[in-house]
């Protein structure tokens, strides 16, 4: 395993000598696999239809992965075309010379449309008064068309065709692509699967209709419509979650792709020691002992991004390649486990909360799960106290 690259853990003391700063794997961090990165996208590549390309869905910093890290390893892989959520995450990218298309999927501002030209940024057009708006500012600026199939959620009504050829009149707007988004594409229930391909359908009759007049992408599949509607045939296809190496769920998917992992949530133990039986711990007493227990403090908390809940139920942890039961309620800073049976535990050992040790593995599927939610909202909270580690990790 090579170590590529660490954040600094103090932003802005870039002066200070490297050897104050604490090590970035001190008390809590995340070890990000590149090489898992590319086998994903690779993969998920080669699985689409001939001549549909990735875009690589960055937004909220990868997925909690590191925007720039991501974005310039897709980016020496061959990848193009970047899709983020808001002007701020496309600037940032530009700024870190990442090449190649930059798509903003949410709002922004029309004041700001100078911005979105100064750092060629694609612009979503989210209904048709936000056509006009930035028509209206007289400059050319390059957007993508949304269309609203059913999600009611951004997007020109697809019943809407006069709407649509509007917007396709307006003359400062370069519209480059014509895209669309399936909201319950990760469900294989009969009703959902017939709502897909009601999707489907609406999408595709504008797409004719746009492509009988003018040359224009298209893209409609996400990461669940790549694995459950693989033979859809776009010009692009949207991957997030999939490319990190994992699903939202637990859910069954129609196409079984051999992803990896690409991010782990490790911390530190800071102290252990015993309590006996009647002795409660953490917050509330929520946890009482009912015979001697040794413990340990671990060294991440709910500002890091872990879940207050995460310690209902039969949450644990990996300590030694063993797994440590979490009791008590998760602190802001810290939360406790139960390390009766595991043998020389002791201060400063690693424990993993998301990623495997030994022959024991936590998959960001089952965390969230644990916690009532899903991996995206897991990978997203994930705290900025975390440092990134990156590493290449061959096999």
């Amino acid at each position: 395993m090579k170590l590529l690259g660490k954040t600094q853990l103090v932003p802005g003391e870039a002066s200070a000598p490297v050897g104050k700063r604490p090590a970035p794997d001190s008390r809590a961090w995340l070890e990000i696999d590149l090489q898992a990165l590319k086998h994903n996208a690779m993969l998920l590549q080669r699985y689409l239809p001939e001549r549909c390309s990735l875009i690589a869905v960055v937004k909220a910093n990868a997925y909690g992965h590191g925007d720039i890290a991501v974005a310039k390893t897709l980016g020496d892989f061959s990848i193009r075309s970047f899709a983020v959520a808001t002007l701020e995450e496309g600037v940032r990218l530009r700024k870190h010379k990442t090449e190649g298309e930059i798509l903003i999927l949410g709002y922004t501002n029309p004041d700001d449309i100078d911005l979105l030209l100064r750092y060629r940024l694609t612009q979503i057009i989210v209904d048709p008064d936000y056509a006009k708006a930035l028509n209206k500012a007289g400059k050319k600026l390059k957007v993508h068309l949304k269309i609203d199939t059913g999600m009611h959620r951004l997007g020109v009504d697809a019943t809407q065709i006069p709407d649509i050829e509007r917007i396709f009149a307006c003359e400062n707007l370069v519209i480059e692509g014509i895209v669309s988004h399936l909201c319950s594409s990760d469900r294989l229930t009969k009703a959902d699967i017939s709502f897909t391909k009601q999707q489907i359908v609406r999408f595709f009759k504008i797409v004719e209709l746009v492509k009988a007049k003018r040359d224009i992408k298209s893209h409609l599949q996400s990461s669940y419509g790549i694995l459950n509607y693989p033979d859809i045939s776009c010009d692009f296809a949207r991957a997030g979650i999939a490319l990190y190496g994992v699903l939202s769920n637990n859910n069954e998917t129609l196409t079984k792709l051999d992803l990896h992992p690409v991010l782990a949530l490790k911390a530190r133990i800071a102290t252990v020691r015993k309590i006996s039986p009647g002795e409660s711990v953490s917050y509330g007493r929520a946890y009482t002992a009912n015979g001697e227990v040794s413990i340990a403090v671990v060294t991440a908390g709910y500002a890091d991004g872990i879940p207050r809940n995460f310690s209902e139920g039969s949450a644990y942890v990996l300590v030694r390649a063993q797994r440590a039961r979490v009791i008590g309620r998760i602190c802001m800073d810290q939360f406790i486990i139960d390390v009766t049976g595991i043998k020389d535990v002791r201060t400063n050992d690693i424990v993993t909360i998301i990623g495997k040790d030994g022959s024991e593995r936590i998959r960001c599927e089952d965390f969230a799960e644990q916690c009532k939610t899903i991996t995206n909202e897991i990978l997203c909270r994930l705290g900025n106290r975390l440092n990134h580690q990156y590493f290449q990790v061959s096999g």
